[in-house]
């Protein structure tokens, strides 16, 4: 039998959030399409995270319960049914019935959203622990680079297979990794049903959290992603409002702003992918969290004071009106190095902290608080938006210093060996 790989649970996420970033992006233009207001667009956004929420710890348990593998063919097969459901809801001619569709579909892809809980519980199984969050960090990556070449790969099925296009390429995308798993990826964990035993949803919350530094480490995940959820839903608005971006009438405003999204991507895939491991070995997965911390606190304040002129071209940055643009990037690189260096280290603490047959639990559990954090925080940020870009910014600022405090109190003063 092949040994486990980690390559192979890097393409399965990989290929997963392929399919994920080719749909989420168009979800807004749909829902518009078929007349949906503003909380019902709200609603399919947070009806996977709300899924997922639920989802992510009992997917866990079960595989440490039943191993990894089918756990994992599960969530990619359950992924490809999601997306047939959203291919055929866009081909609806009844509105109502088309946005009805719609979320069950997200609902659907919620629930068997279990990929990064499994593959992070697969990458601690068959990692040694001072190679966790190195390799932790190649999750990051994957994810990262599946959703920066998804939005490209929808954008050319919208284009030239018209508007069911998206639905069933991401549809036979995940059906192509499911073969992929299938053939390729082997169990990295042998279940222990008797260790493992079944605990009830809200038990297994309470019996993450009771852990001190494991529910420290969760709360911490919490307010990292809740802060960084309202930068990402939020950052369209502030740039268009500062910048002067007309995206009603001007189309290469609504790309400046993708170009913006792909640039964080890519600074962040290369952050995990690449540093990681180093950044651990010198500083430890402690303080490393407390400087991703503080870098985020620092780029998420200073982001609503930058402004200029709407004309961006990359050739422009060299001149002095371009000035403004090259602030922005240099702050977004920030918000995108600080939120990056969190993860890693963080998942790799996590589950060197945690005995091996919970390692599926825990991070679904942590996993979940993250899907919560993703469902209050774009709430929070674009409810306090228009109000002034300085208030759910300076708050998310003021929200992670306080989490650094937390975390160098208990994690830094207290960093003994993590295994």
């Amino acid at each position: 039998m092949r040994k486990p790989s980690i390559l192979v649970v890097f393409l399965t996420v990989f290929i997963d959030l392929i399919g994920f970033g080719i749909i989420v992006p168009l979800i807004p233009s749909y829902s518009e399409h078929f007349g949906a207001p503003g909380f019902v667009i709200g609603l399919i956004f947070a009806s996977f995270s709300a899924m997922q929420f639920v989802f992510a710890p009992i997917w866990g348990r079960w595989s440490d319960r039943y191993g990894r593998r089918p756990i994992l063919l599960i969530s990619t097969a359950g992924a490809a049914v999601s997306y047939v459901l959203f291919a055929r809801s866009t081909a609806l001619e009844n509105h109502t019935a088309a946005l009805w569709l719609m979320v069950v579909s997200r609902l659907f892809a919620g629930i068997c959203g279990g990929n990064i809980t499994v593959a992070q519980a697969y990458i601690a199984d068959i990692t040694p622990p001072a190679e966790r969050s190195k390799k932790m960090g190649l999750i990051g990556m994957a994810f990262g680079l599946g959703f920066i070449l998804g939005p490209f790969i929808g954008g050319i099925s919208l284009r030239y297979l018209g508007d069911t296009g998206p639905g069933w390429v991401a549809a036979a995308i995940c059906a192509g990794n499911f073969l992929l798993a299938l053939f390729i990826l082997t169990e990295s964990h042998r279940p222990d049903s008797a260790q493992a035993a079944p605990r009830p949803h809200l038990d297994q919350w309470a019996h993450t959290l009771r852990q001190p530094r494991v529910g420290l480490l969760v709360v911490v995940f919490f307010l990292a992603t809740f802060c960084f959820s309202c930068f990402e839903s939020t950052l369209p608005l502030l740039v268009g409002a500062n910048f002067h971006l007309d995206f009603k009438n001007d189309p290469t405003s609504a790309s400046t702003v993708a170009y913006l999204f792909v640039y964080c991507g890519l600074i962040g895939a290369l952050v995990q992918g690449g540093l990681i491991g180093r950044l651990v070995k010198k500083l430890g997965e402690p303080r490393l969290i407390v400087l991703s911390l503080v870098l985020t606190a620092i780029s998420l304040a200073w982001l609503p004071f930058l402004k200029g002129s709407s004309h961006f071209t990359w050739t422009g940055l060299l001149h002095s009106d371009g000035l403004p643009w090259v602030w922005l990037l240099l702050v977004l690189g920030l918000v995108s190095i600080g939120a990056s260096l969190t993860r890693p280290p963080l998942f790799g603490m996590l589950s060197n902290l945690t005995a091996s047959h919970e390692q599926g639990a825990t991070i679904g559990v942590a996993q979940g608080a993250g899907s919560l954090a993703r469902i209050f925080g774009p709430v929070f940020a674009t409810t306090l938006l228009p109000y002034s870009p300085l208030i759910p910014y300076l708050a998310c600022a003021a929200v992670l210093l306080a989490t650094t405090v937390l975390a160098f109190q208990r994690l830094c003063r207290d960093s003994g060996p993590t295994s």
